[in-house]
């Protein structure tokens, strides 16, 4: 894992008395689980240093992965499930920075047919990829993320719901240390427009703003240069199906980091009080009562 010492060397405004107001903060709540360093500065930096954000992400983000275990258990790389969705599906930060200064999530398919894709198995897969690779490689100033549409049907628009959906972009804005800059969106398929209109509910609109679709390559070019991508773009990086093999390599390589993750739950018999962010989401009893499902 990255050396938590080296982040007070990247980020001059991470101060280590922050860091440590917020453990103290941490460790005084019954419910939560041992949290590392790492996750701490993590956490601090992606709420841009502001200790009270930094609170809410991390109550949210270990509560959120306890109660939504159809998204989160069994995140073990070897499990044929995971292995699937490795091979439906591409999750990777390209490791050069964009000209921004940000990092590059890419992602695409690998396999196009839908009745390979099983969306809570695609989910669990991108969490375990961008979580490892945050650790990995410590603190960003920023994720561009791109999804490549080429060879997306409206059967694999299908497999989403509104409750699944509403769960996971919760977590995304509300409990992933990250800095999400955009979203852009390549070789888009003719239904983009109904697929945004059944997300749009869902997510702020600041975030709904960061969508770009790009018509053409040359607009996505200007954010993501050509020569930063894969050899399928006419890149100097290895092809998508090497690309997914070394990820598949990596996450194997840590599978003891994912044991350890599956470990950080919250203990909802020793919460002492609800957490105002959830109870926007969650019912009664950490229950999903609240949710309007379409």
């Amino acid at each position: 894992m990255f050396d938590a010492k080296k982040e007070y060397e990247k980020n001059p405004q991470l101060k280590k008395e922050d860091v440590e107001s917020l453990r103290s903060w941490a460790e005084k709540q019954p419910h939560l689980p041992k949290i590392s360093e790492l996750q701490y500065i993590l956490f601090l930096q992606s709420c841009y240093y502001s200790n009270e954000q930094a609170k809410s992400a991390i109550e949210n983000f270990f509560t959120i992965r306890t109660l939504c275990r159809d998204i989160f258990a069994n995140g073990n790389p070897k499990d044929p499930a995971i292995q699937m969705a490795l091979d439906v599906g591409l999750v990777t930060i390209l490791p050069k920075v964009a000209p921004s200064g940000y990092k590059v999530v890419f992602m695409k398919l690998l396999d196009t047919n839908p009745d390979k894709y099983i969306l809570l198995d695609e989910l669990r897969m991108f969490d375990m990829v961008i979580t490892l690779l945050m650790n990995l490689q410590g603190t960003n100033e920023g994720l561009h993320i791109v999804f490549d549409f080429e060879g997306s049907t409206f059967a694999h628009l299908l497999k989403y719901t509104s409750l699944t959906a509403k769960k996971y972009l919760f977590y995304v804005q509300e409990a992933l240390p990250i800095r999400l800059k955009d979203i852009h969106i390549i070789h888009a398929p003719t239904w983009i427009d109904r697929g945004l209109a059944i997300v749009k509910p869902l997510i702020k609109k600041e975030l709904f703003d960061m969508i770009n679709i790009h018509t053409t390559m040359d607009t996505f070019y200007k954010k993501v240069p050509q020569e930063m991508l894969l050899k399928d773009f006419g890149g100097t990086l290895e092809p998508c199906k090497v690309l997914g093999e070394q990820m598949r390599a990596m996450l194997e390589k840590n599978e003891q980091f994912f044991k350890d993750q599956e470990a950080q739950i919250t203990d909802e018999s020793k919460r002492v009080e609800k957490s105002t962010d959830l109870n926007k989401i969650f019912g009664l009893e950490g229950t999903f009562k609240k949710l309007e499902v379409d």
